[in-house]
């Protein structure tokens, strides 16, 4: 969940740079916690990422078919 805060945090500011309105309220509905891929039950041991050199870019939108 830590990693995918990071990315949505990246994201977010990422649309904002490119001129996309990117709301508070529309920041208010977002939670790491919904995808798929992250299993809430359970043990675990977690490590820190190692971000130092930095976040993987973001994939280019396709775009739209007229």
């Amino acid at each position: 969940m830590w990693w995918n805060s990071l990315y949505l945090d990246a994201a977010v500011k990422h649309l904002r740079e490119q001129g996309i309105p990117v709301t508070d309220e529309m920041c208010a509905r977002l939670s790491p916690i919904q995808y798929d891929h992250i299993g809430v039950l359970g043990r675990y041991a977690f490590s820190r990422a190692d971000v130092a050199g930095g976040l993987r870019p973001f994939h280019d939108a396709a775009p739209e078919s007229a």
